[in-house]
């Protein structure tokens, strides 16, 4: 089980990462492009939003990795969680029902994470 909950985490720290690098590289119009809901939001929310990811997905890793406060680790599966709750209402509040599921399956994926990690799996 400790080898699955790593694997979740990196997985999850590399879409997050990837998906923050992405927000915060790219200015605002050009991410609405492929990305509709930076619409309902400024540069500068959408910036943190990324920023916020980025630091989400290190934090899944790092502080386990490098054995430095790895309660962080379960710390930062629940923000990820809340994080992606965020995401989903933000989509259902636009009706952007498709957009909804890969918000779910990353909630579920740090649900797990976190439920490991502070329970029978912890560091």
């Amino acid at each position: 089980m400790n080898v699955f909950l790593w694997i979740l985490q990196g997985l999850l720290a590399v879409v997050l990462v990837a998906a923050g690098a992405t927000k915060l590289a790219q200015p605002r119009e050009k991410l609405a492009a492929k990305m509709s809901w930076v619409e309902s939001f400024t540069d500068q929310q959408v910036k943190a939003i990324g920023a916020v990811e980025v630091v989400g997905g290190l934090g899944l890793v790092l502080p386990a990795l490098t054995g430095i406060v790895p309660v962080l680790t379960p710390l930062a599966a629940v923000g990820v969680a809340i994080i992606m709750i965020g995401a989903a209402l933000t989509h259902a509040r636009r009706s952007e029902w498709a957009e909804i599921a890969p918000s779910v399956v990353l909630f579920v994926l740090a649900a797990v994470i976190a439920w490991g990690r502070f329970g029978p799996y912890s560091f």
